[in-house]
């Protein structure tokens, strides 16, 4: 419609021009030198149109024909980007399939035409490293790096990761490094990092990091949690297992507040300073940890520790029974405490009322001890025998008091009565 109506109004004006023509054709004198030239104005418009289209179409041409050169390299550059694209997807399905030796064939063949030759160069490091080629894994790496020298980070990433998986560990922990140090804000980085550290057993490593973990949130609070649990515990380990008293006090204060709170933690440090025979400051540590936060398990451990004033830390126990009057865990402390200081009615009395509160094999198993030093045996086997059920979950069978003498019984009637077992016979001969 549009191209309709210009060939209209072309017409149209042809029309109106050849009219103005026919009524007045002008005239036109032209002199240089000697020579003039005479004619109508209409001839002379009409020449000029003629040679500017003459011009016009040399020059297109002669535009075309300096540009075929130009032309032809940009189609050879089309053809090697489209099959460079074609070659990149066959090589990424062969990479998906597990046919390892074809990907990297496929995706390095027409790398260098590829609009994105970082993604073919990655992925033919991931082919030969599934093939064994290490040494063309890290020439491809390089090549990636080179290909598009702002992406490091991607390039680090995957060369770190393939590092892992061929167990090349201090490869692996320097590329992460340097990762950290051009990209120290990368939740990825400082999570491999993590994993790392956690791999190799590097505690003071991963408790250096913590900070940054926890400002990137590159786990959630929970995993956080016990990460740092793990943490600490190991630290604690290693400073019990390779120094002395004074660097594990050293550990524990480096920790923070907030972990020195830590029930599983408190506890694993007070077992470290009693395998060093500090007895004296579990003591106050325990007493301490309990008077800020009740704790039953603290309490069964505090009735477990042997100090030299023992009738103090006795008094100390029994200010807990005002609160938790009827808390088995506490009386069975103060029955082993009582024990400690030689009050035996007081003991007995302590571990009757835990057994009363809530039966435990532990309860029945002091108590036992004590009856039978006191030298009630009855009692005490008793004791013992209610405490193995509850700790196997099995009840003894009620036997009979005269079970030895009827056992003696049974068996002279086994050996009286005949028997129609024949002897074997041995096959000798004489």
């Amino acid at each position: 419609m549009r191209t309709l109506i210009i060939a209209l109004l072309v017409l149209a004006a042809s029309v109106l021009l050849a009219l103005v023509i026919k009524e007045d054709n002008g005239y036109i004198l032209i002199g240089y030198g000697h020579w003039s030239v005479e004619g109508s104005l209409a001839l002379f418009a009409l020449l000029n149109l003629a040679v500017f289209a003459a011009l016009y179409l040399a020059t297109r041409l002669l535009a075309r024909v300096w540009s075929v050169p130009r032309q032809i390299h940009d189609w050879q550059d089309r053809r090697g980007a489209k099959r460079a694209r074609s070659e990149l997807t066959q090589g990424l399905v062969e990479l998906s399939e597990g046919r390892w030796k074809n990907a990297e064939q496929s995706l390095i063949r027409h790398a260098g035409n590829s609009e994105t030759p970082l993604l073919n160069y990655l992925a033919a490091a991931r082919s030969a490293q599934q093939q064994g080629a290490h040494d063309r894994r890290d020439q491809y790496l390089q090549l990636a790096h080179e290909s598009m020298p702002s992406a490091d980070v991607a390039v680090g990433l995957t060369q770190a990761e393939l590092q892992l998986a061929h167990e090349q560990i201090e490869q692996a922990l320097a590329t992460l490094k340097h990762l950290r140090r051009i990209a120290p804000k990368h939740t990825h980085v400082l999570k491999m990092l993590k994993e790392l550290y956690e791999r190799v057993g590097d505690w003071e490593g991963l408790n250096r990091l913590l900070p940054e973990l926890k400002k990137r949130k590159v786990i959630d609070k929970e995993q956080m949690q016990e990460l740092e649990v793990r943490i600490f515990c190991n630290l604690l380990e290693r400073a019990s297992t390779g120094g002395d008293l004074e660097q594990l006090n050293a550990a524990w204060k480096s920790f923070s507040h907030a972990a020195q709170e830590n029930k599983q933690l408190l506890t694993r440090y007070a077992h470290h300073l009693m395998d060093k025979d500090a007895e004296e400051q579990v003591e106050a540590l325990l007493r301490s940890a309990i008077a800020r936060q009740w704790d039953e398990q603290l309490v069964e451990l505090y009735g477990r520790v042997t100090v030299a004033k023992h009738a103090k830390q006795l008094t100390a126990a029994e200010g807990w029974l005002s609160d938790h009057p009827r808390n088995p865990v506490l009386l069975l402390t103060l029955g082993r405490l009582c024990m400690k200081n030689q009050l035996w009615g007081k003991a007995r009395s302590y571990l009757e009322a835990s057994i009363g509160a809530n039966p435990t094999a532990a309860a029945y198993r002091e108590l036992g001890a004590l009856l039978e030093g006191m030298g009630d045996r009855e009692l005490s086997s008793a004791c013992y025998r209610s405490g193995l059920e509850l700790s196997s979950d099995y009840a003894i069978p009620e036997l009979p008091e005269n079970l030895a003498s009827q056992g003696h019984i049974e068996k002279k009637r086994e050996l009286e009565q005949p028997t129609d077992i024949n002897p074997p016979k041995l096959g000798l001969t004489v």
